[in-house]
């Protein structure tokens, strides 16, 4: 292998990823590199990766890796954090193969990864899995004891404008194939026009799709400024304490924001706003809910997001992954068979109960979900 190019250089890939251009080389120090780290370095159009600290993880089978690879990305791993010293960014690089080059001289080498390496270690890690979620879960019930109060006292829940009495909501988190599950839940959205919220990220997702969100809500730390300025209603994620480094932010850009102190995620304060400011129904999508998603985004329990589900549960519909539903074509005949069994108690219901045709309306919408229609 033998590539040329523009190094960008960052601690944090959320932060490298606004500054990359079609073509750069990406210069990352990111441990245990998550899948969706990895997806955010891929739409970039990054030309290589050269991470200083192992991509890898001995605990459980992270996906970032394989993720850029199978997009045809190089990977030059484990480089050593004395390379961030060494280049500058904007300046030009030369990788041949696992090693560095920059003014013709070698800055650093690290291990040009295959898939059949990456694939190799993430079997091997697969052996450590019973004794990571073992400590994972204790972690969670230990911690949950300290966040008890998340759920069972009055939290300081700011005022806001949006009204949720009697609507749905959607929270958009940017996780695993938060695009693919929007794009599933299109016609959803466009029907039944819940609020939108956007979780830091998210916010930019929803304006990729078209849709303007109701609310921002989160750290404000990966979103862009333009859309901080779409008009949405801002909420920080604060500490319990009352600080919420996030302002300083909101502040500069000329803006104004209400902050939500709280222990937990800010998906999980996305969800207790729309809960307690009583919505009828909330849709996640992209939302982190099981371990190996914990453990990518670097947090060795659940406690906050396993609380928060346990109170909203009643009236949460998680979309993750819904998008595969549709990923095998069905038949036509037995289309016909679940349409035909559809419509016609459907029918009788409709004559004998007048009332349920705002019901009968949310079913043949997620009728359609199904469809893909």
């Amino acid at each position: 292998m033998q590539i040329k190019g523009i190094v960008k250089i960052d601690n944090r890939t959320k932060n490298l990823v606004k500054r990359l251009q079609p073509g750069d080389i990406a210069v990352i120090n990111h441990r245990e590199l998550d899948k969706v780290a990895a997806q955010s370095l891929i739409d970039t159009k990054v030309k290589a990766v050269i991470n200083v600290v192992p991509s890898l993880g001995e605990d459980y089978p992270n996906l970032g890796p394989l993720t850029l690879l199978e997009a045809g990305i190089p990977l030059i791993d484990d480089a050593g954090t004395e390379l961030l010293n060494k280049l500058t960014e904007g300046e030009k690089v030369e990788l041949i193969d696992g090693d560095i080059y920059a003014g013709g001289r070698l800055v650093g080498s690290g291990l040009l990864l295959d898939k059949s390496y990456v694939l190799q270690k993430m079997e091997e890690s697969k052996n450590n899995i019973n004794n990571t979620l073992a400590k994972f879960v204790q972690n969670t019930l230990d911690y949950a004891q300290n966040e008890i109060d998340l759920i069972c006292k009055e939290l300081p829940i700011p005022n806001i404008n949006t009204v949720f009495k009697n609507r749905h909501t959607l929270i958009v988190v940017r996780g695993h194939n938060y695009k693919e599950d929007l794009m599933a839940i299109k016609s959803y959205i466009d029907e039944v026009k819940p609020v939108l919220i956007g979780v830091d990220g998210g916010a930019d997702a929803l304006l990729e799709f078209g849709y303007t969100p109701d609310i921002i809500i989160g750290d404000m730390d990966s979103i862009s400024d333009s859309t901080l300025k779409c008009g949405a209603e801002l909420i920080v994620h604060g500490y319990p304490d009352g600080r919420a480094p996030g302002l300083e932010r909101i502040k500069k850009l000329g803006l104004k924001a209400k902050v939500f102190a709280a222990r937990g995620t800010s998906e999980d304060i996305a969800m207790l706003l729309a809960y307690e400011k009583g919505t009828d129904l909330i849709v996640a999508v992209g939302t982190h809910s099981n371990m190996l998603e914990f453990l990518e985004k670097g947090r060795k329990g659940m406690a906050s997001t396993f609380l928060v589900r346990l109170k909203v549960g009643s009236i949460l519909v998680d979309a993750k992954g819904v998008n595969k539903l549709y990923k095998s074509p069905m038949k036509a005949k037995y289309l016909a068979q679940v349409v035909l069994a559809a419509l016609v108690p459907l029918a009788v219901v409709m004559v004998i109960a007048p009332p349920t045709r705002e019901l009968l309306r949310l079913l043949f919408i997620q009728f359609r979900i199904f469809l893909g229609i």
